[in-house]
């Protein structure tokens, strides 16, 4: 967790924005019996992080009996620097009217909750947990959702091929992302476990990226974070017609506009200007007017 942290700030400093989020792990990084300590250790790294960082924590699921413990210690110790609460094996919106609750309980009234889809009568409910105020993204399980369906989707399908071939997890998939985008939330894209395969990384969070509408991504190891980042992130010709489009949109007064032979309204200024933010959420240079445009307060009315 140490190291996560020292990286971000490094990245952060390197790009001049900090470009991922260090999610601190108590689900799977708490010992049996010692939960209730390594809720205070993430906390203590939370509040150690450095300005300007994005840290999360990923707690235990509501059901586990850590789970009470965990939020009133790190929500209620950490949750004005937090960017999020991470809760895993989400199944339903009762679900998550019991986090947001513990985190009131807690003082962290508000901080938003990132959960994670991991079974088949979660999948169903994506889109009401998404729907759910206080839920800001949903992240697709991969591994547990695999594990429950009782064998009946192969090992295979936790594997980098495998998981954009079998048709229960790409469908799994895309329901997450339309749920999300239906409701305006984050989709988050499962991990990929070669963590040595950086090729197979690559295609995966293109894939991901260009053809299964995420627009985010977790990564499991150093390694994995740049080539997410360099997947997600627009092209230099892409941010430059961006750029070019939105200022010659800016100085008719967001009216309809000619741009290189084609007809473009507020409907394709949306569009691209969300790929401006994009470029500059992954840490890309932009022009020097569309730097501009992150300096100042703009609504785009559509």
């Amino acid at each position: 967790m140490r190291k996560s942290l020292a990286l971000q700030a490094e990245m952060t400093e390197e790009f001049g924005t900090c470009v991922f989020d260090v999610t601190l792990d108590c689900e799977d990084g708490a010992p049996v019996g010692g939960e209730a300590d390594h809720a205070v250790l993430v906390t203590e790294l939370a509040l150690g992080a450095a300005p300007g960082a994005r840290v999360a924590v990923r707690v235990h699921p509501v059901d586990h009996p850590a789970f009470d413990v965990d939020v009133a210690t790190i929500a209620g110790g950490a949750g004005h620097v937090l960017t999020h609460l991470m809760v895993p094996k989400v199944e339903s919106v009762a679900d998550v009217d019991r986090a947001a609750a513990a985190l009131d309980a807690a003082g962290a009234t508000a901080l938003p909750l990132h959960v994670l889809i991991e079974s088949p009568t979660a999948v169903h409910r994506a889109f009401d947990i998404a729907a759910h105020p206080r839920v800001q993204s949903l992240s697709f399980g991969l591994m547990d959702f695999v594990s429950a369906h009782g064998g009946a989707i192969p090992a295979d399908g936790m594997s980098v091929a495998g998981q954009f071939a079998h048709p229960l997890v790409l469908r799994a998939k895309l329901d997450i992302a339309s749920a999300c985008h239906a409701h305006g939330k984050v989709p988050s894209h499962c991990v990929v476990t070669e963590f040595k395969d950086l090729d197979a990384l690559r295609a995966a969070a293109k894939k991901a990226a260009r053809e299964l509408g995420y627009t985010r991504m977790w990564s499991i190891h150093p390694d994995q974070i740049r080539p997410i980042l360099a997947a997600f992130a627009p092209s230099a010709r892409e941010v430059d017609t961006a750029a070019a489009l939105i200022e010659r949109a800016m100085a008719a007064d967001w009216a309809p506009v000619q741009f290189d032979g084609r007809l473009h309204d507020r409907a394709s200024y949306r569009y691209f200007w969300q790929l401006l933010e994009r470029a500059h959420q992954t840490g890309l240079l932009l022009p020097e007017a569309a730097r501009a445009l992150f300096t100042e307060t703009i609504t785009l009315r559509h």
